[in-house]
This record gives structure tokens, C-alpha cells and sequence, in this order.
């Protein structure tokens, strides 16, 4: 004891002394965290220098010019510039294409209404509504070019309209004018960006798209490698890779604004995300037939199937780092089409077994339509041929674009009647605003109200800022330098922030309704009563959409999920009774439209049933072929006609006697692949209607 004790007298100094507050300091804020730090800010301050930078040149331009209203140019700058180079320059085409639509409306407009007041503000509103409509039915900055035709048509009919007044018929002159200023402020921003930024958004994407091919590929071909003991449960990871796929979209836009050769082919882009989802859908089929295979029989099922997948795509060696796959996609796109070839010859067997083989060949199929996509982004000097269709606009639901377009409608016209009724000088200024925020945010559905909420909040922190640097600060400057300096001292920390995840709405509005409401000029004007008069103007604006969202609000994630789900079950009934309803490419086309919508907070179940309608819908097209080549389509009819009426078991025992004619049936040596793959269409229907019948048959009235 004693000795014990001694050791313990002589090690007790040795503990570590408490950490000083230097230390401390140095552990929460290490290296690590601050270069992860200086990772996020520098991006976001380089934006910030460009952005006023895009700003000082547009009015420049536009005071050399003398342009009547040379603040529109800064505003218009403000609004297109973009942290990435692609989405600035994707935005500014866009805006560009919706001036000119919002410009030649409004003149047309004119010229049909220039002696009727009433009738030329009824069909701006009416405009408004339309505009609103479109941008909920369009996506990305396709979405803000019909925003912008709407609120430019309002800009141009302002310079138009009187204190309380109709259209005077200058609107061809306006219209020349504020185009010419707004597309300035396009083209400045693009010069600028352009000029110092060399743009990442293709290489980007195709880390993202190489990532999620190899991902998908390798946990579908570990599925196919795994015991039914050790098979994994794969539900959640291909949840999630639907969200994950579905979230390219954006970035497949900011691709596309870089580079006019993604431009003119982007359809192969599309087919990239399409042939994923189809991967998906496929590999859910298999998994959920493996599951249903006994023990000893799933070995042999496999083991065909296994045979006939190349080496490289089992995640043998380097081909399992998805780097490998950006820099060989055309090798390993011939390794998918070397598969597909080899599955489909793989010899007659039983029906569970061609079904493992068709889906397979369903996921390979997928997979080559990612790696095609692949191929274009890395610039492969082998590109693989494409046939390119024309694609055309797939409508998930039409009820929330309508709900925006009369939301738009009533808060246009609201605004319209309180500038009417008050005789307000800067009544026309409260429309612009009204329309700009009620039609931009619309789109945004259960985000909308927040995002008006954000930019009122932003309006009004700019008319704070605007005030101290149009009184406080211009008056003392008598330079454009010293005017250029002023603006980025407000316009650098504004534009960083708004690049930042943080609140970006707030920020940009902060920094379009500064250049706004100083309303520069090359005569510059401090009249305080004019500056608060469209300040109040533009907040009162913001007010009306705002208050707009809440009397008419947009539908809740929730109901909009299920309205989706409804819709895509009502669908596929119609398919089962109608085989002329959809082409099996139209089906999956519509399909997709609904998956690209579902929000974020859909469950994954929900996510999951959306998947199993388009594999229900896909099989079923694909029997129906099948039946009357073999001139038995009269034999299918009772079991589609039970889907119809929502009879998912009704469906799988007429499935079943189906299957029963086809086996009991002597064909002819041509017919009995044809054959074969009929009864693996049939047991993959079978199944999932049988895992989602809940979802196939709710809705039904006994």
C-alpha cells in the first residue's frame, strides 16, 4: 500500500493541467474549421466584388447613354448576377427572352386598349395571371423568363399611364427604352461574370452524375451478389437516391447556360435522369422478387444473371471510384450495352428467371442512358450517337398553377384599384412591385409566403440603406468613382451574404431595391417627399403579395403529394382501360414530370408508390404489346380491367390464369422467348401490385 501510495504522490502531478483559454480557443477554432471557413466566404465575397462591379458598369453605360430611367439597368444587373456562371448566364438569356415577350405585350396591349382605361388594366392583370400560370408550369430560369414577361409589361405600362390616367399609346417607345436598359443591365453582368469566373457548373455535374451512376450501379449489383440471408435492406438507400436524382435538375440548367454544345443537347441530360429513375424502378422489381425466391432457388435465379454482367461493372478494381467512371464513361457504357446483349441472349428458362433478366437489363438500359449523359459533360471525343426527340411539356397537376395565376389576377388588380381609387403619384410603382413579388414567388408553392415575407423584409432594411447613402452620402461625392465606391461599400457585403444559404432572399432583395430607390441619374434628384413616396411604394407592394398568399395560399406539401399520388393512380387506371391513352414513352414521360415535382417533405413511401405506379404502368405496356403479337390480348383484358376498377387482387388471380394460358399453350420455337418474357412481365405486375395494393386500390367505393 504504501508503495502504491508513493506512486500516486508522484504521478498525480503529471495529469494534464486544465486547458487555458488560448487553448480552448485554438481547439474550437482550428485550422481545419477556418480554412473550411475561408472555403465558404471567399466564393461568396469574390460574388459580392462582382456584383457591384456588374452594377457600376450598367450605369455607367446607361448615363453615357443618357437614358431617361438608367437605374433600371443597375437594378436589372443586380437582379440576373448569379454566384454561379451558368445560372447568371442561363438567367440572363432567359431574361432577356421574357423583356422582350413583357414589351411586345404590352404594346399590342396598348393598341387595342389605348382609349379604354378599364379593359387596358383588366388585361394587364389578366397578363399578370398568365405570366404567374406559366412560370408555375415552367421550371428554373425558363420559370423566371415568364415572371419577367409579366412585371416587364407592368414597367412599360407605368412610363405609360397617368396619375389616374389610360394609355397615352407612347408604349412603343417606352417599351424600346426600358428593353434596351434592362437588357444592359443583362448583358454587364454577363460581361462581368463572364470576364472572371470560367465557370465549374458542367464539371460539377458530371462528379454528381459519375457519383450517383457508380453508387447506383454497385449497390445494384451487390443486391444481385448477396444471399437471401445476407440480402440488405436497399428500401431507404433507393428512397434516397430518388431525391438525389431528382435534385439534379437545377444543375443540369447552370451546365447548360455554360456551354452552347450542352445547350443544343440537352435532351441527352434529360435522358440521363430518366434513365436513372428508370435504373431505380428497375432495381426495386428485382429486389422485391428476391425477397420472394426461396433460399435455395435464389442462387440459381442469380447466378445467369451474374454471368452475363461484365467485370467492370462489379465494382472489380478502379471502376468502383466514381473518378474512373468520369474518365472512361464511353468504355463503360459499351461494358452496359455488352450486358444488355448478353442478357437478352441468355437461353429460355423459367419465368422467375427472365424476370430477373429483363429488369436487369432494365437497370443496364438505365445506367447506359446516364453514361451517355456523362459522355457530352466530359467532353469525350467519342460521344455515342443519340437519336434526339422532340420533348414537349409534361403537366404534373394543373391546380397549382391555376391557384397562382388567380392569385396573381387579384393582387395585380387589387393594386391596380388602390392606385385608381387614391389618385397616387407612385400608384404604378405599388403594381410593379405587387406583380413582381406575387409572380416571382408564386412557383416557390409552400415556400412562397415566406420568400414574399423575406423580400418585404429586405425592401425595407434597402429603403433604411438607401436613405443614408442617397442623402447622407451622394450629396458629398461629385465623381462616378466616388459614386462607384459608395455603391460597393454596400453592394460587396450584400451580395456576399445573399450568396450564402443563409436568408438569400432577404439579401437579394436588400441589394435590387437598393439600386431601385436611388433611382440614379445622371441629374441626380434629392428630393426626400418623391424618395419616400416610392419607397412606401414599393413596400406597399410587397404588402399586397404578401397578404395575397395568405388569403390564397398554395397548396400544403402534403396535400400536394397527395394529389400527385391520386393523379398518377388515376392514370394508370385510365391506361388499363384505354391502351391508347398513353405510348409506353409518353407514360414514363408523364411519370417523371410527377416524380421531378414531389417536394421535399414526401415520405419515402410516398416516393416509393410513385415509383411502383410507373413500373405498374411500364409493365402493363409492355404485356399488352406482348398479348396481341400473340394474338391473346382478348385473355388480358379481365385483369386490366380489374386494375381499373381498383381490384389489385381481383387483377393478380386473372394475372395468373393469364400466365396459365401462356404455359399451358404450345408455341411455335420463334414465339417462345416472346413467351417467356410475357410471364416475366406478368410476375412483375403480379408483385407489385400484390406489395402496393393499398395504394393501387384506395379511392374505391364498394
Amino acid at each position: 500500500m504504501a508503495r502504491s501510495d508513493h506512486n500516486r504522490t508522484h504521478t498525480k502531478p503529471m495529469a494534464p493541467p486544465a486547458p487555458a483559454t488560448g487553448q480552448l480557443w485554438s481547439r474550437h477554432f482550428s485550422a481545419g474549421s477556418l480554412r473550411r471557413a475561408a472555403g465558404t466566404a471567399t466564393p461568396a465575397l469574390i460574388f459580392g466584388l462582382r456584383l457591384s462591379a456588374s452594377v457600376c458598369l450598367a450605369l455607367y453605360i446607361a448615363f453615357w447613354l443618357q437614358l431617361d430611367n438608367a437605374y433600371w439597368a443597375g437594378a436589372s444587373a443586380a437582379a440576373v448576377s448569379q454566384p454561379s456562371l451558368g445560372a447568371s448566364l442561363r438567367k440572363g438569356w432567359f431574361r432577356m427572352i421574357g423583356t422582350l415577350t413583357g414589351a411586345t405585350f404590352i404594346v399590342v396591349l396598348t393598341a387595342c386598349f389605348v382609349q379604354n382605361r378599364t379593359a387596358f388594366l383588366v388585361g394587364l392583370a389578366l397578363w399578370g395571371g398568365a405570366c404567374a400560370l406559366v412560370a408555375t408550369l415552367l421550371r428554373n430560369f425558363a420559370s423566371y423568363a415568364a415572371a419577367l414577361a409579366g412585371f416587364t409589361a407592368v414597367i412599360v405600362a407605368s412610363d405609360e399611364l397617368g396619375t389616374t390616367g389610360g394609355a397615352t399609346g407612347s408604349a412603343f417607345m417606352f417599351a424600346v427604352t426600358r428593353a434596351g436598359e434592362i437588357c444592359i443591365g443583362i448583358a454587364c453582368a454577363g460581361v462581368i461574370l463572364g470576364a472572371t469566373d470560367l465557370g465549374g457548373a458542367r464539371r460539377r455535374l458530371a462528379a454528381v452524375l459519375a457519383t450517383l451512376t457508380q453508387q447506383i450501379t454497385s449497390q445494384f449489383v451487390a443486391t444481385l451478389t448477396a444471399t437471401r440471408r445476407e440480402l440488405p435492406n436497399t428500401q431507404p438507400i433507393r428512397r434516397e437516391f430518388i431525391r438525389r436524382v431528382i435534385a439534379l435538375d437545377p444543375t443540369i440548367d447552370q451546365a447548360i447556360g455554360e456551354s452552347s454544345q450542352l445547350r443544343h443537347n440537352s435532351y441527352r441530360l434529360q435522358q440521363a435522369v430518366y434513365g436513372l429513375i428508370d435504373a431505380l424502378a428497375g432495381w426495386r422489381t428485382v429486389v422485391s422478387h428476391l425477397v420472394r425466391l426461396s433460399q435455395d432457388r435464389q442462387p440459381r435465379q442469380v447466378r445467369e444473371v451474374l454471368q452475363s454482367i461484365p467485370g467492370e461493372l462489379r465494382g472489380v478494381q478502379a471502376y468502383g471510384d466514381p473518378a474512373h467512371w468520369t474518365a472512361n464513361p464511353v468504355g463503360l457504357l459499351r461494358a452496359c450495352q455488352k450486358a444488355v446483349r448478353a442478357l437478352v441472349n441468355v437461353p429460355p428458362g423459367t419465368r422467375s428467371g427472365q424476370l430477373l433478366i429483363d429488369q436487369t437489363a432494365q437497370v443496364f438500359m438505365g445506367i447506359s442512358q446516364a453514361l451517355r449523359g456523362l459522355a457530352l459533360l466530359v467532353a469525350d471525343p467519342t460521344p455515342p450517337r443519340l437519336r434526339v426527340t422532340r420533348s414537349r411539356l409534361e403537366v404534373a397537376d394543373w391546380y397549382p398553377p391555376f391557384i397562382n395565376a388567380s392569385r396573381a389576377f387579384l393582387a395585380i388588380g387589387t393594386a391596380e384599384l388602390v392606385w385608381v381609387v387614391s389618385g397616387w403619384s407612385n400608384g404604378t410603382t405599388c403594381i410593379i412591385w405587387t406583380t413582381i413579388t406575387v409572380v416571382v414567388f408564386g412557383p416557390r408553392a409552400d415556400q412562397a409566403y415566406s420568400g414574399a415575407m423575406q423580400f418585404l423584409l429586405g425592401t425595407g432594411l434597402a429603403v433604411v440603406f438607401a436613405a443614408i447613402v442617397k442623402f447622407a452620402v451622394l450629396p458629398q461625392l461629385g465623381t462616378f468613382v466616388g459614386f462607384s465606391v459608395a455603391l460597393a461599400c454596400y453592394l460587396i457585403p450584400v451580395g456576399a451574404m445573399s450568396a450564402l444559404s443563409w436568408q438569400p432572399a432577404v439579401f437579394t432583395s436588400m441589394g435590387v431595391n437598393f439600386v431601385a430607390l436611388l433611382a440614379s441619374e445622371n441629374l441626380t434628384s434629392y428630393d426626400t417627399a418623391q424618395f419616400y413616396n416610392s419607397a412606401l411604394a414599393l413596400f406597399a407592394g410587397s404588402v399586397i403579395a404578401a397578404l395575397a398568399f395568405r388569403v390564397l395560399p398554395p397548396l400544403a406539401p402534403a396535400a400536394r403529394t397527395a394529389r400527385l399520388l391520386i393523379l398518377t393512380r388515376r392514370d394508370l387506371r385510365r391506361l388499363a382501360c384505354s391502351p391508347t391513352s398513353y405510348r409506353p414513352s409518353d407514360w414514363e414521360r408523364h411519370v417523371y414530370a410527377r416524380i421531378s415535382v414531389l417536394p421535399d417533405s414526401a415520405v419515402p413511401l410516398q416516393r416509393a408508390q410513385i415509383v411502383a405506379a410507373l413500373a405498374a404502368g411500364t409493365e402493363m405496356t409492355r404485356l399488352r404489346r406482348i398479348a396481341h403479337r400473340l394474338k391473346l390480348g382478348a385473355r388480358l383484358e379481365p385483369a386490366f380491367t380489374a386494375i381499373a376498377q381498383g381490384r389489385s387482387p381481383v387483377a393478380t388471380a386473372e394475372l395468373e390464369r393469364f400466365d396459365q394460358v401462356l404455359a399451358g399453350t404450345h408455341w411455335a420455337a420463334q414465339a417462345q422467348r416472346l413467351v417467356l418474357h410475357a410471364r416475366g412481365n406478368v410476375l412483375a405486375l403480379s408483385e407489385v401490385l400484390t406489395q402496393y395494393a393499398s395504394y393501387f386500390d384506395a379511392g374505391v367505393t364498394e
